[in-house]
């Protein structure tokens, strides 16, 4: 019984604000044998994706094909009975079903034949919903049904055609749905049901922003996506910089976006007005052919007439960047970054740049907004389109929803079923310790510091409690992007001036953090996990940021199995390196699988040809007995609210409380 003191006060009040869901023995009852069979269930399949660099039709391939689980599920259940073909077959209309059903329909003249195609199809369909449904409750599957066809997927989920006083209802409801010209409708309903039962979450460690073509794309998916979490990388934080308003991140955001001539991202994504930039790039840079700036991968003539002028902006947002970045370099010492002031280390004549003591050649020679007196100096122009830019990327209503996604459904952090996921580093010292980071004064390392860095993000863009807080948190979030003590970047430089002007490429490299020499290090591991609290017998560090070079051998799985890296080349810029298009991984009841995936050809081929990302799997970890809900983070809540049922029956049946008639919550009082 519970007792009258000050805790057992406060035991009863939440009792009775319990209560009010569950009014009578009965009721909690029914829940805790409700609770007690989901947490017997097998948990449900998670997945895992880094890196993806705007590139969104792979993207969203790998998303529909759940890295492969689709087409391995539907080898297990129908390889006795199907061909290879038909199983591919089956598997594209699953991922793409409009686009497959438009191809058959017109390869399909005669009626009859469209209806028994009709027919066998949806009925491998419910196969297929059948088993990747049965992870879950009836409850939880019908919340994810279609409004218009919930009902008869509900009936043919759960009534097997194989019983046969059920046969005939099961074909008498698949030749209705043909009959009454559904059964396009139901066929693309059923594939998009099957896309969402297979992943149960999705986790996204970051870089969802730069070098790719579409990342407004991506994010529009994940915004209406049913159930994900996202690590915010440095390119996502500095679009998240750029729509709080900050200067640096917004220079820096164009100019990343004209390096890969993905300026439509802008444009046509974002609403970004460009104009002032081009007019400034064609009155200043008008005579220059800014042979270091043309688009990356721009090789085909019928691009190069708009490319120039690309070229042009690429070059004048790139000098209004280092203006912009060094007067917060010079405002806060405490960033230790005066290396990154060049401008002014360059000499009378503009052909050699002094950096670290030593002098080295220039590729370009032209700097026309330049003033060898003052060279941070923004001209006036300049100043007239970092203005107009700044309304821009603040005053974006879809940028701003995207942004909003982001904060809603992220952190720099999380701590996820054992598994501690970041986009990049742990800042360590270089015996294995965690770095004290200073911030404003005060020492923060491990997760205190991720802690710190992800209230100040917010801070940044939903205002703090003062002005100058504001302004500092603002400057901090370009800090992230390419700060050498950056969490999110950790590397002792961001060479971006080198890579333009310097043709000496030793002054190129970007010296990494201790974390990425010590990574392989399973003691690190273990410490790293220990600091965040990540407990349990098969505990994981996963995160991405640095591409895994494939073709040199390197191993993504690392630290004797406790790390896991899953940047290998989402972005096709990297694949040169890498030699593969990324990593996946797929986190199911049974333990990881790694997924390594072949380049993507394009969309058309895969619905035109079924021609999947070929795919190679790994074994990281599997366990000897299934995983449970039992057994993960969901799993202890759901102790606990039985724990909490439990001692309400207690209360109900010493008389501590009263029983009432169970009615419907509704939203009169």
């Amino acid at each position: 019984m519970i007792e009258n003191t000050t805790t057992g006060k406060k035991d009863l009040k939440y009792l009775k604000l319990l209560s009010r869901s569950f009014p009578n023995i009965a009721t909690a009852g029914t829940e805790i044998i409700n609770l007690e069979a989901i947490l017997n269930l097998p948990k449900g399949t998670e997945h895992f994706l880094a890196d993806l660099h705007g590139e969104h039709e792979a993207f969203q391939h790998v998303l529909r094909n759940a890295s492969g689980t689709i087409k391995r599920k539907v080898k297990e259940i129908f390889n006795e009975t199907l061909g290879t073909r038909e199983q591919k077959e089956l598997c594209t209309l699953i991922y793409y079903p409009q686009e497959k059903l438009e191809l058959i329909k017109a390869d399909i003249s005669d009626n009859e034949e469209l209806t028994d195609w009709y027919f066998i199809t949806i009925n491998r369909l419910v196969k297929v919903g059948r088993n990747v449904s049965s992870k879950y409750t009836r409850s939880k599957v019908n919340k994810a049904l279609p409004e218009d066809f919930s009902y008869i997927i509900q009936e043919l989920l759960h009534e097997s055609a194989v019983d046969p006083n059920k046969q005939a209802y099961v074909d008498v409801i698949v030749r209705t749905i043909i009959s009454t010209g559904c059964a396009d409708d139901f066929i693309v309903a059923m594939c998009n049901l099957i896309q969402q039962l297979t992943i149960d979450l999705l986790h996204i460690l970051g870089d969802v922003y730069d070098r790719g073509p579409s990342p407004h794309l991506i994010m529009d998916i994940l915004c209406s996506y049913h159930n994900f979490d996202f690590q915010w990388g440095n390119h996502d934080i500095l679009w998240m910089g750029a729509a709080a308003g900050n200067d640096c991140c917004i220079a820096n955001a164009v100019r990343m976006a004209l390096r890969y001539g993905n300026q439509s991202v802008l444009e046509d994504g974002y609403g970004i007005n460009l104009l002032p930039l081009a007019t400034l790039a064609m009155d200043r840079y008008g005579d220059d052919d800014c042979t270091q700036f043309w688009p990356k991968d721009c090789d085909n003539t019928d691009t190069q007439i708009s490319s120039s002028l690309v070229a042009m902006m690429h070059k004048a947002i790139t000098i209004i960047q280092f203006k912009l970045e060094a007067a917060t370099i010079m405002r806060h010492p405490e960033f230790d970054m005066n290396d990154r002031l060049l401008l002014d280390k360059i000499n009378e004549d503009y052909t050699k740049v002094n950096i670290n003591g030593t002098d080295y050649e220039l590729v370009d020679h032209n700097y026309p907004t330049v003033n060898f007196i003052a060279p941070f100096t923004l001209t006036a122009d300049e100043e007239a389109v970092v203005a107009k830019l700044n309304a821009s990327f603040t005053g974006s209503e879809k940028l701003r929803k995207h942004m909003k996604c982001l904060f809603r459904n992220g952190c720099i952090y999380s701590v996820v079923n054992g598994n501690l996921l970041f986009h990049a580093s742990i800042p360590l010292n270089a015996d294995g310790t965690l770095k004290d980071i200073d911030i404003q004064g005060e020492k923060y390392h491990g997760k205190a510091l991720l802690d710190k860095v992800g209230a100040m993000i917010r801070e940044a863009y939903f205002g703090a409690t003062t002005e100058a807080q504001h302004e500092y948190a603002l400057d901090y979030v370009w800090y992230l992007w390419c700060g050498k003590n950056s969490p999110a970047f950790d590397k002792e430089k961001m060479a971006t001036f080198e890579r333009y002007f310097v043709a000496d490429k030793e002054t190129h490299k970007e010296e990494k953090g201790y974390y990425y020499q010590l990574r392989d290090n399973e003691a690190i591991c273990d410490m790293i996990l220990d600091e965040f609290g990540v407990t349990g017998p098969f505990r994981h560090i996963i995160n991405g940021h640095v591409p895994v070079k494939a073709t040199k051998g390197e191993n993504p799985v690392k630290g004797n199995g406790k790390l896991m890296v899953i940047d290998g080349g989402f972005s096709k810029a990297y694949q040169p390196q890498t030699g593969i298009a990324g990593y996946t991984l797929v986190y199911h009841s049974r333990g990881f699988q790694l997924v390594q995936h072949d380049p993507f050809t394009s969309k058309e081929q895969a619905v035109q040809e079924g021609k999947d990302i070929k795919s190679t799997l790994q074994l990281v970890e599997m366990t000897n007995r299934r995983m449970m809900v039992k057994d993960t983070d969901i799993g202890i809540d759901l102790q606990q609210q039985i724990k909490d049922l439990q001692n309400l029956l207690l209360a109900y049946r010493s008389g501590l409380l009263k029983e009432k008639a169970f009615r419907p919550l509704t939203n009169k009082r």
